[in-house]
């Protein structure tokens, strides 16, 4: 951490000259680069503050804020009436409790989602009214038992409660929460006849954040959405990428390219064209052995800021189940792990900003 400080401060005292620097902190965003490159990496509440409370709910967000995290991440998916809600996916069987409605039982069903059999409740099947009666549960409850306690309390949020939500609690914490929206599975809601960049477009007009200097990211998984966004939005856009598989409008396509090649060289520099940045899986910035442990980390981070992208990664969790094999505490998945020696592993990457699911965590491990 003394070199990400060093860095930060040599950086800092570039931005306040007015000079160039190599590494974009806040380039993609409306941060002011001094302060940024003082603080560190982006804190993104990983649908919130998941790790504490069910997730994409008001409540997780709220707490995210709460705990320091600059910016909120919500999922978004449509409704049949066409409005955009923050859910992990479209089926939503795990993540409300519609299976004990008995009203809705006709409406469990299977369908194909980005080439994938699934079979549950889908989001596009109900109004948001209908929505609007469910309520939230815990996604991982044999992890996060102790979210479960809060199963049943909050609704769905549309994304227009996530906008005035991060308003309200800029003004009363003196400071610009940020939201950062995914939209999920493009092109499967443009072949269903709900297209999700529209609807996010509106939102974004209609609520004054489609604007230079908004402090907003639009991130996807896919490519074509990203690159229709690009003359329609003012704000920077995020190309996610995995450690597996591929884009699936490439799939559709028939493209063979795959996320990884994305991330080389010559990928990060058509990425350039239509992004600000990339959100990449923690793999791909230090990959882990097949034991679990941590290797030496790639070159991604300093391929894409020679390119001019911020590099975002995800995702962040303190429990051991998720944590690299050299920071497991026991044996026990549910415990935490070492989790600051994790982040401290990765911010000395130079990484700009993290999803975590414990955006406390990530906040005090960015002190040093």
């Amino acid at each position: 951490m003394v070199r990400t400080k060093i860095v930060g401060a040599a950086l800092a005292a570039l931005a306040v000259a007015g000079l160039a620097v190599a590494v974009p902190w806040g380039v993609a965003s409306g941060d002011d680069r001094a302060a940024q490159a003082r603080r560190g990496p982006l804190v993104i509440g990983h649908r919130g503050a998941s790790g504490y409370r069910p997730e994409h709910t008001l409540a997780s967000y709220e707490l995210a804020a709460r705990m320091g995290a600059d910016y909120v991440e919500p999922d978004l998916v449509a409704t049949k009436d066409g409005r955009l809600v923050a859910r992990h996916e479209n089926e939503i069987g795990t993540t409300t409790d519609v299976a004990s409605r008995p009203e809705f039982a006709g409406r469990r069903t299977t369908k194909v989602v980005d080439g994938v059999s699934l079979t549950g409740w889908f989001t596009e099947d109900f109004t948001l009214a209908e929505l609007k009666t469910l309520r939230a549960v815990e996604r991982i409850p044999d992890v996060r038992a102790r979210n479960t306690l809060y199963n049943g309390r909050f609704e769905v949020p549309t994304l227009e409660e996530v906008v005035d939500l991060s308003r309200r609690l800029s003004r009363e914490l003196g400071r610009e929460i940020g939201i950062y929206p995914e939209t999920k599975h493009p092109t499967y809601f443009q072949e269903i006849g709900l297209p999700l960049e529209p609807r996010l477009v509106d939102v974004l007009d209609r609520k004054g954040l489609n604007r230079h200097g908004a402090k907003v990211y639009v991130q996807s998984f896919e490519v074509a959405n990203l690159k229709w966004l690009k003359s329609r939005v003012r704000v920077p856009l995020v190309q996610l990428v995995g450690a597996t598989g591929a884009p699936y409008d490439f799939v559709k396509a028939g493209d063979k390219r795959t996320y990884r090649d994305l991330v080389t060289p010559a990928g990060l520099a058509e990425v350039r064209t239509y992004a600000a940045g990339v959100g990449a899986e923690k793999s791909l910035i230090i990959p882990r052995d097949a034991a679990g442990y941590l290797q030496q980390p790639t070159t991604l981070v300093r391929d894409a800021h020679t390119r001019g992208l911020v590099v975002h990664s995800w995702t962040f969790r303190n429990e051991n189940t998720f944590q690299p094999a050299d920071f497991r505490t026991s044996t026990d998945p549910t415990a935490y792990g070492r989790a600051f020696e994790e982040y401290a592993r990765f911010y000395a990457t130079g990484l700009d900003g993290v999803f975590a699911d414990n955006p406390d965590t990530a906040v005090e491990a960015r002190k040093g």
